[in-house]
């Protein structure tokens, strides 16, 4: 071999050397735990291209839609997948199911209309179940996102009802911890009892309930003798007025 053969095969295997370092570098863990590599793009999906990912094709991952945000939930194929639980959600969004427990025609919808701001809240607590349990995929255009992708005022709407009914929610808990709830159990035998450690069970309505869910509700709060001339209190059918414990 000459020796300008010979420098022409060094240079190449220098360069070769060089070549298997960059790579063996670049191709490191370390390299790519710092430059992850991007995760595929959310899309767009029509309620008519969604319906296919109902789990009745093996080859489709099964995805489902709540308050227009579209969900792989292929690993939990036991519960969604045909046969399983939850199948009726798979490949569309019905919202309103999840709290209504209608899950046969007109029910499987994603309108609210009507719900109360406590069921709104509750709703929008499953969106964020899915966000945290299974991988979020895209937009379902229509009721909660346009053709572009953006919020609808329908959304906006729903998530400022559900705010709401987070803030009246706190605000009850607050008022009604003022004043102690009655003890209470109920048996089949024996029937359902209320009793107060100090104080005497009455029944008093829930102030914000009606804001919650469109219902006047009342609980079993103990009252101080001091108290008991406070309008609006009432006692238990049957029992004494300064009874501690009544049947119920």
């Amino acid at each position: 071999m000459s020796s300008s053969s010979a420098g022409k095969y060094t240079i190449i295997l220098v360069a070769a050397s060089v070549s298997v370092a960059l790579l063996s570098f670049f191709v490191r863990p370390s390299f790519f735990s710092r430059f992850p590599l991007p995760l595929p793009r959310q899309r767009l999906f029509a309620a008519q291209e969604l319906c296919l990912y109902n789990g009745t094709d093996e080859a489709l991952p099964i995805l489902l839609g709540i308050l227009g945000s579209v969900f792989d939930v292929t690993k939990g194929k036991s519960h969604y997948g045909v046969g399983g639980g939850y199948h009726h959600f798979a490949g569309r969004d019905a919202s309103r199911a999840f709290i209504s427990g209608n899950f046969t025609g007109d029910g499987l919808t994603d309108s609210l209309r009507g719900l109360s701001s406590s069921e709104v809240k509750s709703i929008v607590e499953w969106r964020g179940f899915y966000f945290r349990s299974y991988t979020y995929v895209g937009k379902l255009v229509g009721r909660y996102y346009d053709s572009n992708g953006s919020p609808t005022k329908y959304l906006k709407g729903v998530e400022a009802k559900a705010a709401r009914g987070a803030q009246l929610l706190e605000k009850q808990k607050k008022e009604e911890a003022k004043q102690p709830s009655c003890n209470s159990r109920w048996s089949q035998d024996e029937g359902g009892e209320v009793w107060c450690d100090a104080g005497f069970p009455r029944l008093v309505q829930r102030p914000q309930e009606i804001a919650l869910t469109g219902k006047m509700s009342k609980r079993c709060a103990c009252f101080t003798e001091g108290q008991l001339n406070i309008p609006g209190l009432e006692v238990y059918q049957g029992c004494d007025y300064r009874a501690t414990r009544c049947r119920v």
